[in-house]
């Protein structure tokens, strides 16, 4: 059996996501594959995964053979078709560096820096800066014996080779048991995991010592083999594995030779750790908080090092490929994670410099924990809700943790996603309810199914459609399929009774739309009743995201209790662009004035009205447009965690003046 489809994936099958691909394959007893250009690997090795090179938007097949066929292929196929799939664990905090996995520093040259005669430039991976003194780690290179074995000596070395790769694989299994690492790091450890067993490593490591290479120099040959095979992939995630492949080989051969790695437990406080290299797995180990900032020869905004510091909140600089010899002996170092500039030895007036940006960024941080808690009001002392877009239960910590005031989008369909089968009705419930008591007495806002022909999910037959976005999806798929719709409204009246759940419709362009949910709405209730089943009443509101919808907002506003803007899709249809297509990707600008117009339009039309507006895009996160969105009206913003405590900010200075 087999079947084709595009990649969601955000950022295609890189490290984590084909780590989790790859799990979920071998968790079905079939032989399967994945198919792109006419090239087939199995969908059980990560390594052959990653080297397939699928990007997201990409057309890939998973083909499978054998008695789960059919629940392989739907299972896969919802993986590859879930936008949210390749997003990591983490709330990773937003840089210039991690944009669309692009770096943002020219490659590594000697920098004259103001000042500075001894000034190098790199790759600006993690934002911010740091000074302090240099702590250089730079472990012995690893040289294999070089000895040719003898026929009897083969067996034995393939055993003891064998059982290294099995005792770092359980050194890395106890690391993952440990509480202490955090969700990104799990997921970086869990993908090294997967490579020190993976059959292209070891398979390669194995034929090596059976042409006669003793153990340490087959695993020397076969790291460098396939890193060389990612270092030829044109992409950034995949050519960052290689770094991930030599490290975990390195593990190896230590095991191999009864050696430790030099440790990183004694850095100083405050250090700046620097590195021709360092494994993902030796720096996802190390005391972390300790750590001032890291400088290495290897690595890019993409590596596996770089993900780590940025979600740690750690300033670094990497790709200063030889240039990082130089700071072998340095006793001070000052960096600029943002530049990707860094300073030996800096002067009195740089250590001065660098010494009050470093101060300056710690109290921006300690006052904008300080607004976590704080209520933003307008002038005139209307409150402004800043709240959370979440699209699982999971996400729900993080929320609160930034000082949420509820959810102003929660994504249903990734529920539905992550099952092989349609979510029953007590599953949904629970789910609503779960997501109401976290956050009561805040409003929690749930979106009704948004599933199109660009994100179908296994039990919904999807027509083949030119243009998903223009197709069968949001509300209208919703209404032709009472049958799924009705079980969801059901559920979310249960969940009314444990908190504020307020519902919106996704797609809306005809008030007809609305009038057909309240009547479903009505009709799931009645039924409720006469099942003796408790439920309560919600508020009904609309995503304005179409053009339609704009310009019948003042018709719109008579029937709905309140307006939530999404400005992707809304910027999408108002500019005409596929947001998904990067040839276009300029007209997909919030600040344009035709989709600032349809905002405005919307929110005079909504305050007319006299019902809430809010915004649930990613623009409602942004300082520069946040003072735009309120003197229009909105009275809501919710955007991701990471957002809300500057923009609570924000908004409390326009009401003081600062």
């Amino acid at each position: 059996m087999e079947r084709s489809t595009i990649v969601r994936v955000h950022e295609g099958l890189h490290a984590r996501p084909a780590t989790r691909f790859v799990k979920l394959a071998k968790g079905f007893e079939s032989d399967v594959e994945l198919v792109k250009d006419g090239k087939a690997v199995s969908a059980k090795s990560s390594v052959k995964l990653m080297l397939l090179a699928v990007k997201e938007n990409q057309e890939v097949t998973v083909r499978a053979n054998g008695a789960d066929a059919i629940e392989a292929i739907e299972a896969l196929i919802g993986y590859l078709e879930n936008p949210k799939a390749g997003l990591d664990d983490e709330a990773e905090p937003h840089s210039p560096a991690n944009d669309a996995g692009q770096e943002t520093a020219p490659a590594p040259v000697l920098q004259s820096v103001p000042g500075q005669a001894n000034g190098l430039r790199g790759v600006a991976a993690s934002e911010g800066v740091a000074i302090g003194p240099a702590f250089a780690h730079f472990p012995p290179d690893i040289a294999g014996q070089g000895r040719l074995l003898q026929a009897d000596e083969i067996a034995g070395e393939i055993d003891r080779f064998r059982t290294a790769v099995a005792a770092v694989q359980a050194r890395m299994d106890r690391a993952l048991a440990q509480d202490s690492l955090s969700a990104g790091d799990r997921g970086i450890v869990a993908a090294l995991r997967d490579i020190a067993a993976d059959d292209s490593l070891t398979g390669e490591a194995e034929k090596a010592i059976k042409g006669g290479n003793d153990a340490v120099s087959a695993v020397i040959t076969a790291a460098a083999t396939i890193a060389a095979d990612f270092n030829a992939v044109d992409d950034h995630y995949l050519n960052a594995r290689a770094d991930d492949v030599h490290a975990v080989g390195r593990q190896i051969c230590l095991v191999l030779l009864g050696q430790d790695d030099v440790s990183l437990e004694n850095i100083p406080e405050g250090a700046i750790l620097i590195a021709d290299d360092i494994g993902a797995w030796d720096l996802a180990r190390a005391p972390l908080k300790r750590i001032g900032g890291v400088i290495c020869g290897h690595g890019g905004a993409t590596s596996h090092i770089a993900i780590i510091a940025r979600s740690h909140g750690i300033p670094a600089v990497l790709g200063l490929g030889d240039q990082v010899n130089a700071l072998r002996t340095a006793r001070d170092v000052a960096l600029d994670g943002n530049t990707g500039h860094v300073i030996i030895d800096p002067d009195a007036a740089t250590r001065a410099d660098y010494a009050g940006r470093v101060e300056a960024a710690a109290k921006e941080r300690a006052g904008l924990t300080a607004f976590k808690t704080v209520t933003p009001k307008r002038a005139d002392g209307k409150v402004i809700e800043v709240a959370a877009n979440i699209g699982s239960l999971e996400e729900i910590e993080a929320a609160q943790e930034a000082g949420a005031m509820g959810v102003g989008l929660f994504r249903t369909e990734l529920l539905f996603m992550r099952h092989m089968h349609l979510p029953s009705e007590d599953m949904q419930a629970e789910t609503y309810a779960a997501l109401a008591k976290a956050f009561a007495p805040y409003p929690v806002i749930v979106r009704t199914l948004d599933i199109g022909g660009d994100k179908p999910i296994a039990g919904i037959e999807f027509p083949d459609e030119e243009n998903p976005f223009l197709g069968w999806r949001g509300i209208r798929m919703c209404l032709d399929r009472p049958d799924i719709f009705k079980r969801q409204l059901r559920a979310l009246l249960r969940a009314a009774v444990h908190g504020n759940i307020k519902v919106m419709l996704p797609m809306v362009s005809d008030i007809s739309e609305v009038t057909r949910t309240r009547a479903l709405v009505d009709e799931c209730a009645a039924e409720l009743k006469a099942e003796g089943m408790a439920h309560a009443t919600f508020d009904l509101g609309v995503m304005i995201e179409t053009p339609a919808a704009v310009l019948i907002a003042p018709a719109l506003a008579r029937e709905v209790a309140f307006f939530s803007i999404g400005t992707n899709d809304l910027t999408q249809y108002i500019m005409a662009a596929d947001r998904l297509n990067p040839t276009v990707a300029k007209l997909n600008d919030v600040t344009n004035p035709a989709v600032m117009s349809a905002i405005e339009l919307t929110a005079k039309a909504g305050v007319a009205a006299g019902i809430m507006v809010g915004m649930c895009g990613e623009a409602a996160g942004r300082p520069d447009l946040i003072p735009a969105f309120i003197e229009m009206g909105l009275t809501e913003l919710s955007m991701s965690p990471a957002s809300i405590q500057r923009a609570k900010k924000t908004i409390t200075a326009m009401a003081t003046g600062d």
